[in-house]
């Protein structure tokens, strides 16, 4: 449509395709683009499609696929880079898509992905704890703090709060006594 609002039909004789073509071509790319599920900045689609034709040119060339560490130094970029760009022009996939299907039974993409990290008994004993290290005194739970999460050695904590080593020994191992009786 754009293309055919620039043509006069009383100066230009004849509607030429090849003349309106790059035009065309453009607007379609700028739909593609702007009307995509995931916004890719353009600089990481080019280095992806620089990645593709350098793929294809390995691939004629030696009669197989490059791997990663091959096709950066043929780019001379970082295999990072090679890995972020190649993945970012990715389709999306659903979770609900089916990956296996047998008449009864769908397997989706959420049924194969995993995550080992945030578990239901991570989910427990995350709670679990911090329930009991909000049971503690103000005093040892500012040790824990300092000695567990912030990574301070006991002279340091024993320094911040004004107390000996000894003491912040003592009181330490009292207090991890009573979590791990409350866990």
């Amino acid at each position: 449509m754009k293309a055919q609002r620039c043509v006069n039909p009383l100066r230009d004789s004849c509607f030429r395709l090849c003349m309106f073509m790059p035009m065309i071509i453009g607007e379609i790319r700028r739909y593609l683009r702007d009307n995509s599920a995931l916004r890719v900045s353009r600089s990481l689609r080019d280095t992806a499609y620089k990645a593709l034709q350098a793929k294809e040119a390995f691939v004629r060339e030696h009669q197989r696929e490059p791997d990663i560490v091959e096709l950066a130094k043929l780019m001379d970029m970082p295999k990072e880079e090679v890995v972020l760009a190649l993945d970012a022009i990715l389709d999306p996939v659903s979770l609900f898509e089916p990956v296996f299907h047998d008449g009864t039974d769908t397997v989706c993409v959420m049924d194969q992905v995993g995550d080992n990290k945030n578990t239901d008994d991570q989910w427990l004993a995350s709670i679990a704890l911090r329930e009991a290290i909000d049971s503690l005194n103000e005093r040892e739970k500012r040790i824990i703090r300092l000695r567990f999460f912030e990574g301070r050695t006991q002279m340091e904590v024993a320094d911040e709060i004004h107390i000996s080593q000894a003491q912040v020994s003592r009181l330490e191992k009292g207090a991890l006594e009573h979590i791990r009786k409350r866990i």
